[in-house]
């Protein structure tokens, strides 16, 4: 390990790291009790339906019981793809902060700073203080880390215990105690059972950190190796068994997430390169992957080629998901932050070797503090820009303009979610342009007609509130104004009278 000495003293060390730490944990903060619609809200508005239906179980005062049933009812309507871990967490503390939304956002931004502490210890285990800074400094701050790290959702929790496995199970193989053992099997099979998907980067990681310092027949004979695997392997376990034999709706969760054709596409492959570039950033990762070139240790290389691999193979298995969802790109974060440590190690030795003066390296820091400082000005400029809070009033007073008993059908936002939160009505979802697509490419082709007649047969009316989504579906558009009534329109939404269909005029009228 090179001795870089640009933070030369154990203060300038300390005060750097609580400067970083202080401003990521500041950041995430801001606006803290704005509606959590600035990140995939459909994906986190099914955390938060279910964590209500948690804390209504436990029967809360002050709330009325049609809410209490209705917020159940409404929980139990979201798959349970994974375990309801943060969910669980959250509804907890419900109990002693009430039902408050920011609860999930404070929680998810100290799991990602947690995580942020284990990623500094494992990169100082190859690098020298300055590339572990460069590293988890690059975590806490690019902004797509920042907006979704504060996201209600598994991911957080799952980057978090991913990035301590990695960290205690580099220090089972420097010191191959039981207890390590025994604490990364726990930690491993945590992160898979939060979020399954998690199982790429906990074998890839452990792949490329074992296979540095032993060989493979070395491996399988080492009883404490079947007992990471064991430990590993058993939560998740567990849970798929119940799920699928037991509880018997989770297998059906698994399907579509691998598309076969979808691997001959080129376009599938440039728009998993877009999502990759938004979350991680196009010009950091091709300086992660140029850091192969400068790093001496053969360890951390080696590494570096499971985590690679594993986000790879991760991509291939969940190819529609990798190239349409940006959330399922979180965990490229740590790795390339980590595979940014040996370019910062360089970048900040030939930066100590030109300022030897106190009063250049000062500039520096100078320089550095600036950019720092801008990157979280922009962030804190990109939440303030939209103010969600009206939201809620909005979604209110278009479930207020149903009766329970009334069958509808809705071209809305987060298909639905948004109404059953704050609107407290559920009703059928019209699916997107992107989903006929995704239904196309799984050969499920049908024609307008059809569908309009499937998702419409018995349905009082029609709720339109996502027009952006309603422009791009012509037919649709065309087939309800031409041949329904508008029952309502208010601020944000269209309601159309399916019950009364415009009578066209008799012929010589």
């Amino acid at each position: 390990m090179s001795q870089t000495t640009f933070f030369a003293s154990r203060l300038a060390r300390t005060c750097t790291l609580v400067l970083i730490f202080g401003a990521a944990l500041a950041i995430r903060l801001y606006d803290l009790t704005d509606l959590p619609l600035d990140f995939h809200p459909t994906r986190q508005l099914v955390s938060i339906i279910k964590a209500r239906g948690l804390y209504y179980k436990t029967e809360p005062e002050g709330i009325p019981t049609w809410e209490l049933k209705t917020g159940r009812r409404f929980a139990k309507l979201k798959a349970d793809v994974e375990p309801v871990v943060f969910e669980q967490l959250v509804a907890f503390t419900y109990r002693f902060t009430g039902e408050q939304l920011w609860v999930a956002r404070v929680y998810a931004s100290l799991f990602w700073l947690i995580g942020g502490i284990f990623l500094f210890l494992l990169a100082r285990e190859f690098v020298s203080f300055e590339g572990a800074l460069v590293s988890t400094t690059y975590y806490l701050i690019f902004p797509y880390a920042i907006i979704g790290s504060r996201s209600f959702q598994p991911d957080p929790v799952m980057v978090m215990l991913v990035l301590a496995f990695w960290r205690i199970f580099s220090r089972w193989i420097r010191f191959p105690s039981w207890i390590n053992t025994l604490l990364a099997g726990l930690l491993g099979g945590l992160a898979i059972f939060i979020k399954f998907s998690a199982v790429f980067f906990v074998i890839g990681g452990a792949l490329g950190l074992v296979l540095s310092r032993f060989t493979l027949r070395d491996l399988l004979r080492n009883v404490q190796v079947w007992g990471i695997a064991l430990l590993g392997a058993l939560p998740a376990s567990i849970y798929l068994v119940y799920g699928i034999f037991i509880r018997g709706d989770l297998a059906s969760q698994f399907k579509g997430r691998f598309v076969p054709a979808l691997l001959l596409s080129p376009y599938n492959y440039l728009q998993w390169e877009t999502k990759a570039s938004i979350a991680a950033g196009g010009i950091f990762i091709m300086l992660a992957l140029l850091g192969f070139f400068l790093s001496n240790d053969r360890q951390l290389r080696i590494f570096l080629y499971g985590l690679w691999g594993s986000y790879i193979l991760y991509g291939l298995v969940f190819d529609y998901h990798i190239a349409t969802h940006g959330y399922y790109h979180l965990p490229l974060i740590p790795i390339v932050g980590l595979a940014l440590a040996p370019l910062g190690e360089w970048f900040f030795a030939r930066i100590t070797e030109a300022t030897p003066q106190r009063w250049t390296r000062s500039t520096v820091y100078v320089i550095l503090i600036f950019g720092l400082f801008s990157v979280l000005w922009d962030v804190r400029n990109q939440m303030k820009a939209v103010d969600y809070r009206p939201e809620a009033a909005r979604w209110a007073e278009i479930g207020a303009q149903f009766d329970d008993e009334e069958r509808v059908i809705a071209l809305t936002q987060d298909y639905g979610s948004r109404l059953e939160y704050w609107g407290w009505r559920s009703f059928a979802s019209w699916p997107y342009v992107g989903d006929a697509g995704y239904a196309n490419i799984r050969a499920g082709v049908f024609t307008f007609d059809d569908l309009f007649n499937r998702y419409s047969s018995k349905m009082s009316y029609f709720l339109v509130t996502d027009f952006e989504e309603f422009d791009k579906q012509s037919q649709l558009k065309e087939r309800l104004f031409n041949s329904y009534p508008v029952y309502l329109e208010g601020d944000g939404y269209l309601i159309f009278d399916l019950k009364n269909p415009i009578q066209e005029a008799p012929n010589g009228s």
